[in-house]
């Protein structure tokens, strides 16, 4: 082999490497959070936070986020080999060995801490470690392999993104950030549950107790519809508060009443039938019903916040 192709193949190899390091983060994952942290920070005051406080909140929340993720590959590594959808994950496969991957979770979570406490506040860095551990060990190392109830008791810490963008901007826990929260809470059993009957069979074979492998697929969507009643009532709660107005109230209802209608498809469809569209619904409803939320805080409910600047 030629020095050049040496180099060349040295240079694809780091490359490589690289880019599962990259996966570890599940960077997907941690892109669609922080636009939730975005939104939470957006709706806690009626003039536009900073830009350096968007990017510097956001860059420590992203950092500890993928710590976390890290985590999740090495603790789940022996049951990602046993499911079709993560098979090919770096620590699962070799490709990246389990102490490394915690060294690198533990540098990112580092590196995400130190910027929160240092550029943001106290309040936003120690939350956002508490939501990195309830994920990343209660969730992760225990409640999933423990109770068919592990998205709903575990749910808190993947609802916790837009309370660390509120608290990012404020400083302080306050009544309208945790109905934020309550919204994701009450989203997240029906949002997984769709998907968990669509992959049921993966679930099953890795031995993880979600509710269509424990009580079947009936009892599952029961209880998806049965959430879904419960998030159109949560959701209500931020007009019925004074929080937001009129037009959030419009999206809310319409929204709620779409998740409604395709979680009693997949109640009357036989089988898996309809389990996927309703997942894919559930990610356009939290989305949009955040913008109908921005749109009333900024058209609707606060037009003076065009009086201030970034």
């Amino acid at each position: 082999m030629s020095q050049s192709t040496s180099l060349l193949y040295r240079i694809g190899a780091r490359s490589g490497e690289w880019r599962n390091y990259w996966e570890l983060c599940k960077p997907n994952v941690v892109m669609v959070m922080l636009i939730t942290v975005v939104i939470g920070m957006l709706l806690a005051r009626t003039q536009l936070p900073s830009l350096w406080l968007v990017l510097v909140a956001n860059l420590g929340i992203g950092f500890c986020a993928a710590s976390a993720a890290v985590v999740n590959h090495v603790v789940d590594r022996h049951i990602d080999l046993k499911m079709v959808r993560t098979s090919q994950r770096p620590v699962a496969t070799g490709k990246v060995e389990p102490a490394r991957a915690l060294a690198f979770a533990g540098l990112l979570g580092l590196v995400g801490m130190s910027v929160l406490l240092t550029w943001v506040n106290a309040v936003t860095a120690w939350l956002t470690l508490a939501s990195l551990l309830g994920y990343a060990l209660i969730y992760t190392l225990f409640l999933k392999r423990a109770t068919p109830q592990n998205i709903v008791i575990g749910g808190i810490a993947g609802a916790a993104p837009p309370l660390l963008g509120w608290t990012a901007v404020t400083g302080s826990i306050d009544g309208p950030a945790l109905l934020l929260v309550l919204i994701i809470f009450a989203w997240t059993p029906p949002h997984f549950w769709a998907l968990a009957v669509h992959r049921k069979d993966d679930y099953a074979n890795a031995g993880i107790p979600m509710l269509p492998v424990t009580h079947g697929i009936g009892y599952t969507k029961i209880h998806i519809l049965l959430y879904t009643l419960i998030l159109l009532s949560v959701s209500l709660l931020p007009f019925v508060t004074g929080m937001l107005g009129w037009l959030y109230l419009l999206a809310a209802v319409s929204l709620g009443a779409g998740f409604i209608g395709y979680s009693l498809l997949m109640l009357k469809a036989p089988g898996k039938e309809h389990a996927m569209a309703t997942f894919k619904y559930s990610i356009i409803y939290l989305l949009a019903l955040f913008v109908a939320m921005l749109m009333d805080h900024y058209l609707i409910a606060k037009p003076e916040l065009y009086t201030g600047a970034l």
